[in-house]
């Protein structure tokens, strides 16, 4: 049954996140919102909603930890995953309009994220510091964007590329109500789901978070870009994961500790975090030089990943035999 809960939770919440997405922004573009403004703020965050809707959930049923892996893991399987699996189909663009001062911004919001947890836990005080800088994000690429014919250029089109928009009001407010339900709901059931097998098998919600939970609400980010590839828009997938790996650090980790504090295990200052550091490290040499990343370097990236994974798998059953905390 618990497998079963996994599985369903994922499906509610990807298809849920879809229309939750689709409803907003057809609402918003008849409050008459700048296309710009929707890009920024409701397609951003519809798009970070199951994520952040795991995260509360968990904080609420007493398994922090996993909102913490989930955070971390979606992070780690963004950058290496969703790079590199489009990469084997069709080479990755890196020359997106200011895809390097968004690299910049990702790489901050992970330094600081990083300096937060070795106070040991995400309170409501690490929660305001981390919504701050989301907010100082936003308002900066705002006016950023503004001043970039072509940045602006490149939203609009990524707006437009959003179809099957809602065309009545009615549908719309449907749309926008069954996405929240269907989060919510989908959200309980992966957290009960993955805390039931986490407690079968022994092994910390925090690795659970890290793997089953993180691949789970990384799949809509990697279907997409793996979509986009198909159909010669590769490029899209840099800047959805440095997008995507931004609200998780700032919004979803600047939310779920007002809901209850976050602690963090040692095993996340040892290694994960840094995994996670690295992982967007790898990203620069190809920005950097405005480099495509072709079919070794995606082959290479999902190795890593999977090594990440070996590693995880290997960690937890030795702790599980131990009887250590992982």
């Amino acid at each position: 049954m618990a497998y079963i809960q996994v599985v369903a939770g994922i499906v509610l919440l990807v298809v849920a996140g879809d229309f939750l997405v689709r409803g907003s922004v057809s609402l918003a573009l008849r409050a008459g919102l700048s296309k710009l403004v929707i890009g920024l703020t409701i397609v951003a965050f519809g798009t970070s909603a199951p994520e952040m809707l795991v995260g509360i959930d968990a904080v609420l049923k007493g398994a922090p930890t996993l909102a913490l892996g989930n955070v971390v893991g979606s992070n780690i399987a963004n950058a290496l995953l969703v790079v590199g699996v489009p990469a084997l189909l069709a080479p990755v663009a890196c020359c997106a309009p200011k895809v390097g001062r968004n690299l910049a911004m990702m790489l901050i919001a992970s330094v600081l994220f990083i300096a937060l947890a070795y106070d040991g836990q995400f309170a409501w005080q690490e929660g305001l510091i981390l919504l701050t800088g989301l907010t100082c994000f936003l308002a900066y690429s705002a006016t950023a964007r503004k001043a970039c014919p072509a940045e602006t250029a490149a939203q609009m089109v990524e707006m437009e590329e959003l179809d099957r928009k809602p065309d009545g009001y009615g549908i719309a407010l449907l749309c926008l109500a069954g996405g929240i339900i269907g989060l919510a709901l989908g959200a309980d059931l992966l957290v009960i789901g993955s805390v039931e097998i986490a407690r079968e098998f022994g092994i910390s919600e925090a690795v659970i978070g890290l793997t089953l939970v993180a691949l789970g609400t990384s799949l809509p980010e990697l279907v997409a870009c793996v979509m986009a590839a198909v159909r010669g828009h590769s490029e899209v997938a840099i800047g959805n994961v440095i997008g995507s790996n931004i609200f998780n650090l700032l919004a979803i980790m600047g939310v779920a500790p007002l809901f209850g504090a976050i602690p963090v295990p040692d095993s996340f200052l040892r290694v994960d975090l840094w995994v996670m550091l690295g992982s967007s490290l790898l990203l620069i040499p190809f920005v950097k030089i405005r480099k495509q990343v072709g079919r070794v370097g995606g082959a290479a990236m999902v190795a890593l990943y999977l090594g990440y994974m070996i590693y995880l798998a290997n960690s937890a059953e030795s702790a599980a035999v131990m009887g250590l905390p992982l």
